[in-house]
């Protein structure tokens, strides 16, 4: 093996591997996520699933092939036909079914792109809107702090999340958070489009564009 060359999905897998217990199990690492004290569950009984052979390839994910995403076609996909803020470029969108006090998805509309092949021109305005969306969630009353992160393992369109960290519940801070959120009770409807309403008055006043669909 060369010296230089990056270590192969096969190298960073045996090392795991090697790791296990005869099940296939890892050890529950109790001083990472889980021994912090916004870590949600108790221990007892706790245990890591079997670990799985690695796969011959990455799964396809919806919207690889450019032609059959949603945005090739001229209906826009349901939880696009209402929108918190949009401008030509790009739409941010509400969840309807959280437990955070607000949840919105941040995507191109022109344009089919991942994070990775994003234009140059539309690079910069994510830029200024991921300031600009997380900005106004964290002035919502009941949000301490907003969480905007991509992962992308389901859709190859790009798509942003943004969720809103209760104010003041510190024992729901920081990543184990989407932990909790399954675990909170639903906010009403009315009040997550009136919450991300809000954020999308801000944006209009920040950036221009068009504001929430559902009170114009």
């Amino acid at each position: 093996m060369d010296d230089d060359a990056p270590e192969s999905a096969e190298e960073y897998f045996a090392r795991i591997a090697a790791a296990t217990d005869a099940e296939g199990r890892l050890p529950v690492a109790i001083e990472g996520m889980t021994g912090w004290l916004v870590y949600p569950y108790e221990l007892d009984s706790l245990r890591v699933k079997p670990l799985d052979p690695l796969a011959d390839a990455e799964d396809d994910r919806a919207g690889e092939d450019p032609a059959t995403c949603w945005c090739a076609s001229a209906t826009m996909p349901p939880w696009a036909t209402e929108w918190a803020w949009r401008n030509d470029d790009w739409v941010l969108t509400s969840a309807e079914s959280t437990g955070a006090p607000v949840q919105l998805m941040l995507v191109p509309r022109r344009v089919h792109c991942d994070l990775t092949d994003v234009p140059d021109d539309l690079a910069a305005d994510m830029g200024r809107l991921l300031v600009a969306v997380s900005a106004a969630a964290e002035a919502l009353p009941s949000v301490g702090r907003a969480f905007a992160f991509k992962i992308g393992d389901g859709g190859a369109h790009l798509h942003w999340f943004f969720f809103g960290r209760p104010a003041r519940a510190l024992q729901l801070r920081g990543s184990p958070f989407l932990d909790w959120e399954e675990n909170l009770p639903r906010v009403p409807v009315e009040v997550l489009r009136r919450n991300a309403g809000f954020v999308g008055r801000r944006l209009v006043e920040a950036l221009g564009g068009e504001g929430p669909s559902w009170s114009s």
